[in-house]
Protein backbone atom coordinates (compact mmCIF):
# COMPACT_ATOMS: atom_id res chain seq x y z
CA UNK A 1 0.00 0.00 0.00
CA UNK A 2 1.48 3.23 -0.97
CA UNK A 3 2.08 6.25 1.66
CA UNK A 4 0.14 9.81 0.79
CA UNK A 5 1.77 11.37 4.13
CA UNK A 6 5.26 10.87 5.59
CA UNK A 7 7.10 12.98 7.97
CA UNK A 8 10.96 12.27 8.84
CA UNK A 9 12.28 13.86 11.31
CA UNK A 10 10.15 16.67 11.55
CA UNK A 11 11.28 19.37 13.85
CA UNK A 12 9.69 22.91 14.94
CA UNK A 13 10.55 25.57 17.43
CA UNK A 14 9.15 28.84 17.90
CA UNK A 15 11.61 31.65 18.31
CA UNK A 16 11.08 34.62 20.13
CA UNK A 17 13.83 37.44 21.07
CA UNK A 18 16.39 34.91 22.67
CA UNK A 19 13.74 32.42 23.91
CA UNK A 20 13.17 29.05 21.38
CA UNK A 21 10.22 27.10 22.13
CA UNK A 22 10.17 23.72 20.62
CA UNK A 23 6.98 22.01 19.76
CA UNK A 24 8.06 19.50 17.49
CA UNK A 25 11.11 16.81 17.81
CA UNK A 26 12.48 14.41 14.99
CA UNK A 27 8.37 13.18 14.34
CA UNK A 28 8.30 10.74 11.82
CA UNK A 29 4.93 9.01 10.27
CA UNK A 30 3.90 6.98 7.45
CA UNK A 31 0.11 7.10 6.53
CA UNK A 32 -0.83 5.14 4.20
CA UNK A 33 -3.42 5.30 1.30
CA UNK A 34 -7.20 5.06 2.05
CA UNK A 35 -6.11 5.14 6.21
CA UNK A 36 -7.97 6.78 9.12
CA UNK A 37 -5.37 8.24 11.63
CA UNK A 38 -6.40 9.85 14.93
CA UNK A 39 -3.66 11.99 16.60
CA UNK A 40 -4.58 12.55 20.18
CA UNK A 41 -3.19 15.16 22.32
CA UNK A 42 -3.97 17.33 25.14
CA UNK A 43 -4.32 21.52 24.38
CA UNK A 44 -1.11 23.22 23.14
CA UNK A 45 0.75 19.74 22.30
CA UNK A 46 1.22 20.89 19.41
CA UNK A 47 -1.18 19.06 17.02
CA UNK A 48 -2.22 22.19 15.00
CA UNK A 49 1.37 22.74 14.26
CA UNK A 50 1.74 19.41 13.23
CA UNK A 51 -1.33 20.14 10.96
CA UNK A 52 0.14 22.83 9.28
CA UNK A 53 3.27 22.00 8.61
CA UNK A 54 1.25 18.39 6.67
CA UNK A 55 -0.46 21.04 4.54
CA UNK A 56 2.41 22.91 3.79
CA UNK A 57 0.90 26.15 5.87
CA UNK A 58 4.26 26.39 7.88
CA UNK A 59 7.82 25.60 7.27
CA UNK A 60 9.36 23.40 9.99
CA UNK A 61 12.90 24.05 11.50
CA UNK A 62 14.30 20.62 10.20
CA UNK A 63 13.07 17.22 8.52
CA UNK A 64 11.12 17.02 5.53
CA UNK A 65 7.34 16.45 4.86
CA UNK A 66 6.24 14.23 1.73
CA UNK A 67 2.86 14.23 0.28
CA UNK A 68 2.29 12.06 -3.19
CA UNK A 69 5.98 11.87 -2.93
CA UNK A 70 6.67 15.59 -2.91
CA UNK A 71 8.40 17.16 -0.56
CA UNK A 72 6.69 19.97 0.31
CA UNK A 73 9.51 22.40 1.82
CA UNK A 74 11.59 22.27 -1.60
CA UNK A 75 8.05 24.37 -2.92
CA UNK A 76 7.86 27.94 -3.51
CA UNK A 77 4.44 29.41 -1.34
CA UNK A 78 2.97 30.21 -5.30
CA UNK A 79 3.90 26.09 -6.00
CA UNK A 80 2.62 24.89 -2.35
CA UNK A 81 -0.73 27.12 -2.78
CA UNK A 82 -0.81 25.29 -6.12
CA UNK A 83 0.18 21.48 -4.50
CA UNK A 84 -2.38 21.95 -1.60
CA UNK A 85 -5.61 23.01 -3.78
CA UNK A 86 -5.09 19.89 -5.93
CA UNK A 87 -3.57 17.36 -3.02
CA UNK A 88 -4.57 18.51 0.58
CA UNK A 89 -8.25 19.29 1.86
CA UNK A 90 -8.60 20.56 5.54
CA UNK A 91 -11.57 20.94 7.49
CA UNK A 92 -11.47 22.76 11.16
CA UNK A 93 -13.41 22.67 13.94
CA UNK A 94 -15.28 25.72 13.10
CA UNK A 95 -16.52 25.50 9.18
CA UNK A 96 -14.47 28.82 8.08
CA UNK A 97 -17.38 29.11 5.02
CA UNK A 98 -17.73 32.40 3.27
CA UNK A 99 -20.53 33.31 4.46
CA UNK A 100 -21.87 35.55 1.66
CA UNK A 101 -22.30 32.42 -0.62
CA UNK A 102 -24.48 29.50 -0.90
CA UNK A 103 -23.34 26.25 0.26
CA UNK A 104 -22.70 25.14 -3.46
CA UNK A 105 -20.58 28.08 -4.29
CA UNK A 106 -18.86 27.60 -1.08
CA UNK A 107 -18.27 24.60 -2.49
CA UNK A 108 -17.21 25.21 -5.83
CA UNK A 109 -14.62 27.59 -5.23
CA UNK A 110 -11.47 25.50 -4.25
CA UNK A 111 -11.97 24.65 -8.14
CA UNK A 112 -12.42 27.84 -9.55
CA UNK A 113 -9.52 28.91 -7.91
CA UNK A 114 -7.93 25.66 -9.56
CA UNK A 115 -8.93 26.43 -13.22
CA UNK A 116 -11.93 24.77 -13.57
CA UNK A 117 -14.89 26.55 -15.56
CA UNK A 118 -18.00 27.80 -13.42
CA UNK A 119 -20.42 24.83 -15.18
CA UNK A 120 -18.22 22.09 -14.26
CA UNK A 121 -16.96 23.70 -10.38
CA UNK A 122 -20.96 23.76 -9.99
CA UNK A 123 -21.61 20.50 -11.40
CA UNK A 124 -18.63 18.97 -9.38
CA UNK A 125 -19.93 20.47 -5.89
CA UNK A 126 -23.60 19.62 -6.45
CA UNK A 127 -22.46 16.20 -6.57
CA UNK A 128 -20.45 16.18 -3.62
CA UNK A 129 -23.20 18.43 -1.53
CA UNK A 130 -24.69 14.90 -2.71
CA UNK A 131 -22.51 12.74 -1.16
CA UNK A 132 -22.50 14.52 2.12
CA UNK A 133 -26.75 14.53 2.31
CA UNK A 134 -27.13 17.83 1.28
CA UNK A 135 -28.57 18.22 -2.00
CA UNK A 136 -31.67 19.75 -0.66
CA UNK A 137 -28.98 22.32 1.30
CA UNK A 138 -27.28 24.11 -1.63
CA UNK A 139 -29.01 27.15 -2.19
CA UNK A 140 -28.81 27.73 1.55
CA UNK A 141 -26.10 30.10 2.81
CA UNK A 142 -23.96 29.25 6.24
CA UNK A 143 -26.17 31.33 8.53
CA UNK A 144 -29.70 29.38 6.99
CA UNK A 145 -27.89 26.16 7.95
CA UNK A 146 -27.53 24.02 11.46
CA UNK A 147 -24.23 23.50 12.97
CA UNK A 148 -23.93 19.93 11.28
CA UNK A 149 -25.24 21.24 7.73
CA UNK A 150 -22.44 23.80 8.25
CA UNK A 151 -19.25 21.11 8.77
CA UNK A 152 -21.33 18.67 6.41
CA UNK A 153 -20.65 22.21 3.62
CA UNK A 154 -16.98 22.24 4.68
CA UNK A 155 -15.77 18.34 4.56
CA UNK A 156 -17.83 18.74 0.70
CA UNK A 157 -15.28 21.56 0.14
CA UNK A 158 -12.49 19.81 1.42
CA UNK A 159 -13.18 16.68 -0.86
CA UNK A 160 -14.34 18.27 -4.01
CA UNK A 161 -10.84 18.67 -5.53
CA UNK A 162 -10.86 14.65 -4.82
CA UNK A 163 -7.38 15.05 -2.49
CA UNK A 164 -5.14 12.43 -1.97
CA UNK A 165 -5.41 13.44 2.02
CA UNK A 166 -7.36 15.53 4.35
CA UNK A 167 -6.28 16.87 7.44
CA UNK A 168 -8.80 17.91 9.87
CA UNK A 169 -8.36 19.86 13.39
CA UNK A 170 -11.34 18.78 15.78
CA UNK A 171 -13.63 18.71 13.03
CA UNK A 172 -16.75 17.59 15.78
CA UNK A 173 -15.13 19.53 18.06
CA UNK A 174 -18.43 22.40 18.00
CA UNK A 175 -20.59 19.94 17.69
CA UNK A 176 -23.49 17.87 20.51
CA UNK A 177 -22.67 14.17 20.48
CA UNK A 178 -25.03 12.82 17.82
CA UNK A 179 -24.57 15.58 15.44
CA UNK A 180 -20.39 14.41 15.96
CA UNK A 181 -21.71 10.96 15.82
CA UNK A 182 -22.98 11.49 12.01
CA UNK A 183 -20.57 13.61 11.06
CA UNK A 184 -18.01 10.43 11.75
CA UNK A 185 -20.13 8.47 10.22
CA UNK A 186 -20.09 10.89 7.49
CA UNK A 187 -16.21 11.12 7.32
CA UNK A 188 -16.32 7.05 7.53
CA UNK A 189 -18.13 6.66 4.40
CA UNK A 190 -16.52 8.92 2.38
CA UNK A 191 -13.09 7.74 2.93
CA UNK A 192 -14.19 3.65 2.00
CA UNK A 193 -15.57 5.10 -1.05
CA UNK A 194 -13.28 7.16 -2.35
CA UNK A 195 -9.85 5.69 -0.92
CA UNK A 196 -8.77 9.39 0.72
CA UNK A 197 -6.66 9.16 3.87
CA UNK A 198 -7.42 11.05 6.62
CA UNK A 199 -5.67 12.44 9.50
CA UNK A 200 -7.50 13.91 12.31
CA UNK A 201 -6.15 14.92 15.46
CA UNK A 202 -8.53 15.52 18.24
CA UNK A 203 -8.71 15.35 22.36
CA UNK A 204 -12.07 13.82 22.17
CA UNK A 205 -11.04 9.55 23.06
CA UNK A 206 -14.59 8.15 21.28
CA UNK A 207 -13.94 9.82 18.12
CA UNK A 208 -10.07 8.71 18.08
CA UNK A 209 -11.37 4.88 19.17
CA UNK A 210 -13.26 4.51 15.67
CA UNK A 211 -10.08 5.52 13.51
CA UNK A 212 -7.77 2.77 12.00
CA UNK A 213 -5.13 3.97 14.01
CA UNK A 214 -4.24 6.00 16.79
CA UNK A 215 -1.48 7.87 17.94
CA UNK A 216 -0.71 9.95 20.87
CA UNK A 217 1.19 13.47 20.74
CA UNK A 218 3.06 14.66 23.65
CA UNK A 219 6.13 16.32 24.02
CA UNK A 220 6.99 16.74 20.40
CA UNK A 221 6.63 13.00 19.95
CA UNK A 222 4.48 10.50 18.37
CA UNK A 223 3.69 7.32 20.61
CA UNK A 224 1.20 4.12 19.68
CA UNK A 225 -1.88 4.76 21.56
CA UNK A 226 -4.73 2.14 22.69
CA UNK A 227 -8.38 3.26 22.64
CA UNK A 228 -11.10 0.62 23.54
CA UNK A 229 -13.97 1.43 21.39
CA UNK A 230 -17.48 2.19 23.42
Amino acid sequence: MSSVLQCINLSKSYVQGKNETPVLSELSLDVKRGELLAIVGSSGCGKSTFLHLAGALDTATSGQVLVQGTDLFTLSDKEKAKFRNQNIGFIYQFHHLMMEFSALENVAIPLMIAGESAKIATDKAREMLEKVGLSHRVKHRPAELSGGERQRVAIARALVTSPALVLADEPTGNLDFDTAQQIYQLIKELNQELSISFVVVTHDLALAAKMDRQLRLDHGKLSSLVVQVK
